[in-house]
């Protein structure tokens, strides 16, 4: 380890302790060493201890940074994993963050601006601002050229060392995991953490946000599922972005979305649609849905509309991935892990010599019990543990490129159960899913196919004789070529073979002449020709493997 990485792993250990975290650490055998070193360090004691444990991890976590932060975030839709005085704390890192200095902010906004005072592009601009979270702060002002509400966005100043300083350690330790675990290859730890490097430092271009923004509100135009505010794009750039300012009930605020009459089934079957239909149909979801991200229109609440902000981390899926996916999961609800097993040995997920009939006995143990109940009656943790068991055995390796959507899934069900924890997930999904899968295959996919390519195929036919001909002439050559590789390997086999029987001769000769002359010196000469003879072999021998 440099200097660098030992002086911050000394900091994250050193606030962990001050804020009394070690008691977190379960009191098991298996965690008696991490118990007795803890004591060793006397000299960093609890500084933090008329605070609850809940207070004291997030304010742990706020002052280690994004990364950390965002780690929070995913923790706190959790609530089926930790007790309301945690989650509640940890909910807090969605939006609630110590916010940096509005002066600072407003001067930030005004070098993005060219330099000129923020009253010349907007009015009623707030100092003190609305939310805070990990990677920047928003505040709220109005457009002077047209009098639209709007908040603007600016990123933490200073944020990308800590940022840096926090990815290079943890690269530093994904490469101690495949030494240390069994089968720490498997997990992939460096390509998890390079996708991880890549979605964080994209957050930090307010312009790449800009654009996101601007793609999934096209993508759901006249929507009644969701709505994206607009992008006001002459203003924007990398470091502040300025949108459409929305009123809405942040979805995690049940108690207000009862108040105003939301029909909280819906709403909670829509947010698994809007999620299907970004990663499907698609291939461009919204991969950072934590509740913070995420309000219900006040209006219409018998049919509720979603709001959804912050783009700033999107994922896609190739077609491959999207096929392999949505046959997954309609086999998970039919219950059919024969094909589930298969697969997952067809994607390349497990290794082709995986035992099917074994593999598919496995998954059946783990996910037959979880269908036929409520969100509310799942323990997704049991399950989760259990699936990285059955992956483990079966030497799965992990797919960076799904990590993103795995940790979307978690979220829209963490969200899902806090709205309606009596939700059917599977006969939610399945309708969509199965619906999909027919028009990827069906004649719908045929012409759409034809529509999209079409066009190019008109383009080349005149081209189609030149190209046969290219194509019959080029296929000559390699079959010339084919001939002379098998020609030249031929009599290479036969040269081999020549120089080991000369070899043998060799060896037989110099071992004779060399027995000869041991136990017969009355032979004069002979052996020593005998000898000679077994070397000018050997030497035949070696010019034939030239």
């Amino acid at each position: 380890m440099t200097p660098g990485e030992l002086r911050r792993l000394y900091f994250i250990i050193q606030t962990f302790l001050s804020y009394g975290l070690d008691e977190l650490i379960p009191k098991m055998r298996i965690t008696l060493p991490l118990r007795l070193w803890r004591r060793m360090l006397f000299w960093m004691p609890n500084r933090h201890k008329e605070k609850a444990l809940g207070e004291r991890l997030r304010l742990a976590l706020q002052e280690l940074g994004p990364v950390w932060i965002k780690f929070g975030q995913m923790l706190s839709t959790r609530r089926d994993l930790f007790p309301p005085l945690i989650a509640d704390q940890l909910a807090m890192l969605q939006d609630r963050v110590a916010p940096f200095d509005g002066h600072l902010a407003k001067r930030q906004i005004e070098q993005s601006m060219g330099g000129v005072p923020i009253e010349t592009w907007f009015d009623d601009f707030e100092i003190t601002p609305l939310a805070s979270a990990s990677i920047a702060q928003v505040h709220t002002a109005r457009l002077k050229a047209s009098g639209k509400e709007v908040v603007i966005k600016v990123i933490r100043p200073d944020i990308l060392p800590v940022i840096k300083a926090d990815l290079k350690l943890i690269y530093r330790l994904a490469g101690w995991v495949p030494r240390l675990l069994p089968d720490g290859r498997r997990l992939r730890p460096r390509e998890v953490v390079r996708e991880y490097e890549k979605t964080l430092i994209d957050e930090l271009d307010l312009l790449r946000e800009a654009a996101n923004t601007i793609q999934l509100r096209r993508n759901f135009e006249n929507s009644p599922m969701l709505y994206v505010p607009e992008i006001y794009s002459d203003y924007c750039s990398q470091n502040m972005l300025v949108m459409e300012r929305i009123y809405g009930i942040p979805v995690s605020d049940v108690a207000a979305l009862e108040k105003n009459g939301t029909n909280l089934k819906l709403l909670a079957e829509r947010g698994v649609q809007v999620f299907f239909t970004q990663v499907f149909r698609d291939s461009f979801f919204h991969a950072d849905m934590h509740p913070g991200n995420i309000f219900v229109s006040y209006a219409h609440p018998e049919d509720p509309q979603y709001i959804g902000i912050d783009c700033g981390i999107v994922g896609s899926l190739n077609k491959e991935d999207k096929r392999y996916l949505a046959e997954n999961f309609i086999a998970f609800f039919n219950r059919d892990y024969r094909k589930v097993a298969e697969l997952h040995v067809d994607s390349g997920w497990v290794p082709p010599e995986t035992n099917v009939e074994e593999f598919e006995f496995a998954i059946r143990t783990v996910c037959e019990p979880i269908f036929e109940k409520p969100l509310a009656e799942i323990s997704f943790g049991h399950v989760l543990l259990n699936l990285f068991n059955t992956a483990r055995r079966f030497n799965m390796e992990v797919q960076p490129q799904l990590v993103l959507l795995q940790k979307t899934l978690l979220y829209v069900e963490g969200v899902g159960r806090q709205l309606y924890p009596q939700l059917d997930l599977w006969k939610t999904a399945k309708p969509f899913l199965e619906s999909w899968i027919k028009d990827q295959v069906g004649i719908p996919a045929l012409i759409r196919a034809f529509k999209e390519k079409g066009p190019f195929w008109i383009e080349k036919m005149p081209e189609l004789p030149e190209l046969i001909y290219n194509g019959l002439q080029h296929g000559k050559h390699l079959q010339r070529s084919v001939d002379k590789i098998a020609s030249e390997l031929q009599t290479n086999h036969i040269r081999q073979g020549q120089s080991r029987y000369l070899f043998a001769i060799g060896a037989t000769l110099l071992l004779s002449g060399t027995l000869l002359l041991i136990n017969r010196p009355d032979w004069g000469l002979h052996p020593l020709w005998l000898m000679a003879g077994g070397i000018a072999a050997w030497l035949l021998g070696w010019r034939k493997t030239r």
